[in-house]
């Protein structure tokens, strides 16, 4: 049997053994599910906009569409009602209204049950000075227009140092989210490799594997296999998640959305390669599932402290040094370089470079795990030093 059909049928096997598994598709579900919170709640938080309503009375109703449009400009949905009852105050004891405006101007009066809407307030001031602003321009002989004109190019010179960019919000937002999916597919398959290791290992079923294929062989079918079934779960993951966000309007898709799908794809591929043959090697030192998370919790606290660490450098200084040097390293690459990719501050010499340190570092590793894996798989009963095995 060939060295290509012989990881083929291993990689095979742990794809299908996998996919077809309950926790597979309940996770990838309630993933998809959360995801969708987020994003209904994105949505809102995106569209958080007051809404009012307020009765006019009188004179008042002539304020209408001035009121309306000036809500607006201060983010406030206001709908106007005409109220010529005699009980319209009670309208607003009862909630029906959150205002009641009386009079004519300059002489206007408002209502409230409590303290009043700060907004609301100041919008109808501006309405009520621009009222009486017009009344005196009239008696002057002057008319709105022509103020206007004249005040036309009357504006104030503004530099950008650093111009702002207005995906900004939609850039964090899915830099943060690729930053979890990638965090959570590397702890959660590289662990997974290694649980498969360890329980081939006690069972003895590894013994029989190895009378037909290499153990080389074997350990890059189990991790291409498993890093399908990742994969797999990633494209489903995001691919709902760009539909919902583009359904709700919170992110762009055609510019912003492909590209992150895109660049997580890459950088999962290089980031599990890297980390999988370290959590298989590690696992083939040990001969129990007791004694797995002993070998694999240096691992694990390397992909967390990049994940937590990462998030809040990029939250609050996405370009600086610190966070710029921590995503070209291999171990913190793959979590925190896709994210600031996904947040345009990545220049393109920086994302080469850590694409290129990746490759060499999974190459390294590939060779130094797949040594110890080979020199430790075979061995049973009492945890293998990692000296022994290197030096086997």
């Amino acid at each position: 049997m060939t060295s290509t059909r012989a990881v083929g049928l291993v990689a095979r096997r742990e794809f299908v053994t996998k996919v077809r598994t309950r926790s597979f598709l309940i996770g990838t579900a309630v993933i998809i599910a959360v995801l969708a919170g987020y994003v209904v709640l994105q949505s809102v938080l995106f569209d958080d906009r007051q809404r009012s309503v307020v009765g006019l009375s009188g004179q008042a109703t002539q304020l209408a569409e001035p009121l309306r449009e000036k809500a607006k400009s201060f983010g406030v949905e206001l709908e106007t009602r005409d109220v010529t009852d005699s009980n319209a105050e009670q309208l607003v004891r009862d909630g029906a209204l959150d205002a009641l405006v009386t009079g004519a101007p300059p002489e206007l009066r408002m209502i409230v049950k409590g303290s009043g809407d700060e907004v609301l307030v100041t919008a109808l001031n501006d309405v009520l000075r621009q009222q009486v602003l017009v009344a005196q321009l009239a008696e002057a002989g002057i008319t709105p227009q022509q103020v206007a004109e004249n005040l036309a190019n009357v504006r104030v010179g503004v530099t950008a140092l650093e111009p702002v960019d207005p995906q900004r919000g939609q850039r964090l937002a899915i830099g943060l989210v690729v930053a979890a999916l990638l965090y959570y597919s590397l702890l959660v398959y590289g662990t997974m490799v290694a649980q498969g290791v360890v329980e081939e290992k006690s069972s003895r079923v590894v013994e029989i594997l190895l009378a037909t294929v290499r153990p080389w062989q074997l350990l890059l079918g189990k991790v291409i296999g498993l890093g399908a079934v990742g994969l797999l779960q990633l494209l489903v993951i995001s691919t709902v998640g760009l539909a919902l966000s583009s359904a709700f309007d919170v992110v762009d898709v055609g510019s912003v959305g492909g590209a992150a799908l895109a660049t997580g794809v890459l950088w999962y591929l290089l980031g599990f390669f890297l980390y999988a043959t370290v959590f298989a090697a590690a696992a083939s030192l040990v001969s129990r599932q007791e004694e797995l998370q002993s070998v694999l919790t240096p691992i694990s606290m390397t992909i967390i402290v990049a994940f937590v660490a990462g998030i809040n450098l990029m939250i609050s200084n996405p370009s600086g040094q610190t966070v710029t040097i921590l995503s070209l390293l291999p171990p913190f690459a793959p979590i925190l370089m896709p994210g600031r990719m996904a947040m345009g501050v990545a220049p393109t010499w920086q994302v080469v470079l850590a694409v290129v340190l990746a490759l060499a570092a999974i190459a390294a590793i590939t060779w130094l795990g797949g040594k110890v894996y080979a020199n430790a798989v075979l061995r049973t009963g009492a945890r293998v030093k990692l000296r022994e095995a290197l030096r086997t």
